[in-house]
């Protein structure tokens, strides 16, 4: 038996942030985004259809932590009348702190204490999200979660409610077609890790897998081409469709090993999400072939009938678009290494996996080279 579900009413297409308008519906909105020129310009645009948001939260900063969480929340909070809807315009980050705003009306402190120990879940809040992401990568905004970072302590949070899926996700590739090659690699190989680790899932079901794999071959099809073409509209829209694809995928199944080993790499190292969290990948599909049938399948529609082979492929294309890997490359010895593998298995993702702490020891040549 399985099940899906995906509440999100998702709007695809260059030129769709025109409709943003009849998406507040004359709804007072806060805006979420960043302090960025361009940033500016795209809530100019916004305001035009839509008029001016009633508070403008622009203080996100990459892997929001409690410090500036609690700062954007006294915004929400103090902002009389309270904001009807939320308007979260950017990548990953925005959409991470959008949704602890929309949980923190009541302040930071109520979603720290449940983040912390699962306490005071009453005392959270629940304002509708309209997502506008700007990079083709997150899939947060077809998501119930958020990642928050206690940077003080040196962990990560996962805030997860039924109530943080957006309303509606407006994706247009037009907002796309400005970012630089690192931010495009970057993204890109985090809804491959999305696309993949949804595969390699206990989760897993026939509707996340088939999402999965279409995402999966579109991104290593398509953005080769992309980082040396990144003015090209027709791939933004099938880079931008293919992370959304992703993202409905591991809606379902949420993330598994690859993911739970990035989160401390990010942290201590300072090495993007992005490639954290992708250049362990082909270690881990030579740790899941073989493991399901299932799993086996769906990766032979991506790779082809030697998954082995797949997997030296998978490893060729992350080189060739310049990611190391080698864990040497991102500061990481032998030692943290095997501390990392051993605490992401028992980690809240790292469950997810289908395969064994054995296949993957086995494996863990492929994380030293």
């Amino acid at each position: 038996m399985w099940t899906y579900e995906n509440p999100v009413r998702i709007r695809f297409g260059a030129g769709s942030l025109s409709g943003i308008g009849g998406l507040i519906r004359d709804r007072a909105y806060c805006l979420v985004t960043y302090d960025e020129p361009i940033f500016h310009d795209i809530a100019q645009r916004i305001a035009e259809t839509a008029g001016p948001a009633a508070l403008t939260i622009r203080n996100v900063i990459p892997n929001p932590d409690f410090h500036m969480l609690a700062d954007a929340c006294a915004l929400f909070a103090a902002t009389q009348p309270a904001p009807e809807v939320i308007v979260a315009l950017g990548g990953g980050s925005v959409m991470d702190a959008a949704k602890v705003v929309a949980a923190g009306g009541n302040g930071f402190d109520a979603v720290k204490r449940y983040l912390e120990n699962g306490e005071n879940a009453d005392a959270l809040t629940s304002t509708p999200i309209v997502a506008v992401p700007t990079t083709a990568g997150t899939g947060s905004e077809v998501t119930s979660w958020a990642t928050v970072w206690d940077t003080d302590s040196g962990r990560k949070h996962s805030l997860s409610r039924p109530s943080l899926y957006p309303s509606d996700a407006l994706i247009d590739p037009e907002l796309m077609v400005g970012m630089p090659r690192a931010l495009t690699i970057s993204t890109a190989l985090d809804a491959l890790s999305h696309a993949l680790e949804s595969i390699w899932n206990k989760n897993g079901n026939p509707v996340s897998t088939h999402h999965a794999v279409y995402a999966a071959s579109e991104i290593l099809a398509v953005l080769p081409a992309l980082v040396d073409d990144l003015g090209n509209r027709d791939l933004r829209v099938q880079i931008a469709q293919a992370a959304t694809l992703a993202g409905l995928a591991f809606s379902n199944t949420r993330t598994a090993l690859a993911h739970s080993i990035s989160y401390p790499i990010t942290l201590r190292h300072g090495t993007p999400h992005g490639i954290a969290c992708s250049f362990s990948l082909p270690m881990v599909m030579r740790s899941a072939i073989g493991t399901s049938d299932t799993c086996d399948a769906g990766l032979r529609r991506i790779f082809g009938e030697d998954l082995s082979a797949g997997a030296d492929r998978l490893e060729e294309f992350l080189v060739n678009l310049g990611v190391s890997v080698n864990k040497a490359d991102y500061g990481i010895d032998d030692g943290e290494w095997r501390e990392l593998i051993e605490s992401a298995m028992t980690g809240e993702r790292g469950r997810n996996f289908i395969g064994s702490e054995a296949r993957v020891n086995e494996s863990l040549g492929a994380g030293k080279r």
